[in-house]
């Protein structure tokens, strides 16, 4: 098949093609709990997922003691590893990877999580060995800046403008924006619509099945 714009498809993974934003919210949650912090509310919890953990944690509570930020990412780890075998792929997921897999696309995944905690996620969900690169925000700079998304294309080779990322917030699309990709956005995770068109995504999927179609006839 004619690749018609891109070479190199990258994936947020979180929230993306893992279904996991429910328990990602609760887990922050329950670490503010233990601690005897402010509990975010949903939303608050949602907004900073995709960010690397220790940013996620000064986001989401800006104006507690420092100090208490290094024991909020151990007590979300601690909540998030007894959980983590219990999240699934979103449906179609892996029939759409498959698909691009065999019509010679690069694919990547460019995650707030850490390398430990992707590389768990992936070998629990059977990819290990779909994609060709990936990138976690404990080895670059974290999301929105552009850095994974750079040593993405470097490591294989690839150019930016023949580039897309797609993710379910705005953090994923304003790294694409920041980096000269494309961005793409998934409306079924973490962050509100409206914030996702903010960002000018070329498009904007409701659902996997229609990412899945998109893919298919523009990419």
């Amino acid at each position: 098949m004619a690749r018609k714009q891109f070479d190199l498809i990258v994936f947020d993974w979180d929230g993306t093609l893992m279904d996991s934003t429910s328990t990602i919210v609760k887990c922050i949650q329950a670490s503010a709990k233990d601690l005897g912090l402010p509990i975010p509310g949903e939303d608050a919890a949602s907004h900073v997922i995709g960010l690397g953990l220790y940013e996620a944690m000064q986001a989401v509570l800006p104006n507690v003691d420092p100090k208490y930020y290094p024991r909020m990412v151990e007590r979300y780890r601690y909540h998030y590893l007894s959980k983590d075998h219990e999240l699934t792929l979103f449906k179609g997921v892996a029939e759409m990877l498959q698909e691009l897999s065999q019509n010679a696309y690069f694919l990547a995944v460019a995650t707030g999580k850490s390398r430990v905690g992707l590389n768990r996620a992936m070998d629990a969900a059977g990819l290990l060995s779909m994609f060709d690169a990936t990138r976690c925000a404990d080895e670059t700079f974290s999301k929105p800046h552009p850095a994974m998304l750079q040593e993405l294309t470097r490591e294989l080779g690839q150019d930016l403008k023949r580039t897309v990322m797609i993710g379910d917030t705005s953090h994923d699309l304003l790294m694409a924006n920041n980096a000269g990709a494309a961005a793409v956005a998934v409306e079924y995770g973490a962050h509100p619509v409206d914030q996702l068109m903010a960002c000018n995504p070329m498009y904007s999927a409701k659902t996997v099945a229609e990412l899945h179609e998109w893919l298919n006839e523009h990419a």
